[in-house]
């Protein structure tokens, strides 16, 4: 389990909690692009900009954008990524089909602004390369729709709007893909950070409970860390972390997360793992470490939330420190 590329499923972060409503800011947005755009066209339909206007088309594609913009509000965070990739394509279809009817330079030009904030949404919740597919479908078949128009006079007006696209586009998706980068990784250790984890560990508990596979979550504490610290010194410190977490990054499965909590308290999100499993995953991070390291584990229960979760591990790993401690 890695940290995703895409910002639409990052729980947690900007991108994934709600906006002063039910709805997720990818979905909402989604939503209000297809909600604007066909009221847009309604008030078009109403209100002619020339005698050649489109008007049907402008109530069908006023229909198509509402009802599409009430089927993802209706889906809310339940939206599955490809239905987020499909409408958002749908829209840039849409906005083709009535560049491609547009009967005055006007009109075309009138959608450049609607271009740019395709790619925007597009840039701030997808990955880069996902990004760029949308934004260049938009730009190519909006594009060809306002060739097939032939309006005179729009050439340049257009060409601006469509640049200002692409370069808008790519701008915001590198400078977003870093941000969300260090807003999710601990730059120490390179793993997910708390806030990162638990937004992703909290995701994979909920998809646990609906197929009802099991889940394990671990707390994993260095032994005598604060020693090495007292001793060597907070360089020696921090490159001993790094050690641990490079180690065990490579010995971990792909579907497996792992997190630093804090200090030398690192965090294991183990989906598809019961407790028997989740014992053999954590036997393979021992062995060829300058440091020992002691872990409570906690495999979800129906009802089980993160904190209970992680309470339950938290528990066992000092039930195991205690233990030892007295033998």
């Amino acid at each position: 389990m890695s940290i995703p590329d895409d910002p639409a499923d990052l729980p947690g972060d900007m991108d994934t909690e709600t906006t002063g409503s039910r709805l997720p800011p990818h979905v909402g947005l989604l939503a209000l692009l297809h909600g604007a755009g066909g009221l847009l066209c309604a008030v078009g339909a109403l209100r002619p900009m020339s005698p050649d206007t489109p008007v049907g088309l402008a109530w069908v594609l006023a229909a198509v954008g509402l009802t599409v913009a009430a089927l993802l509000a209706t889906a809310g965070d339940r939206l599955p990524a490809v239905a987020q990739h499909t409408a958002l394509a749908l829209f840039s279809l849409l906005l083709a089909l009535l560049a491609a009817r547009s009967a005055t330079p006007q009109g075309v030009v009138g959608l450049g602004p609607v271009l740019i904030c395709t790619g925007l949404y597009a840039a701030h919740f997808l990955s880069l390369r996902a990004a760029r597919a949308q934004v260049l479908l938009a730009v190519v078949t909006a594009t060809l729709g306002a060739l097939a128009a032939r309006p005179t006079g729009f050439l340049l007006p257009w060409t601006i709007a469509v640049l200002a696209a692409l370069v808008l586009t790519e701008a915001h998706a590198r400078l977003n893909g870093r941000l969300r980068t260090q807003a999710s990784v601990d730059p120490l250790t390179g793993v997910a950070n708390r806030r990162a984890w638990e937004a992703e560990a909290t995701r994979g508990l909920a998809r646990a409970a609906r197929t009802g596979e099991p889940l394990t979550v671990a707390i994993l504490d260095l032994d005598g860390f604060k020693a090495v610290n007292d001793r060597d010194g907070h360089g020696a410190g921090d490159r001993l972390l790094r050690q641990v977490a490079t180690a065990w990054r490579t010995r971990l499965r792909t579907s497996d997360l792992l997190g630093r909590y804090g200090g030398d308290e690192f965090v294991l999100c183990l989906p598809g793992t019961d407790a028997r499993t989740a014992a053999d995953v954590l036997q393979r991070l021992d062995g060829g470490l300058p440091v020992g390291w002691s872990v409570g584990t906690a495999t979800a229960h129906r009802g089980d939330s993160l904190t209970e979760l992680l309470r339950r591990a938290d528990v066992r790993l000092y039930e195991g420190k205690r233990a030892r401690r007295e033998t």
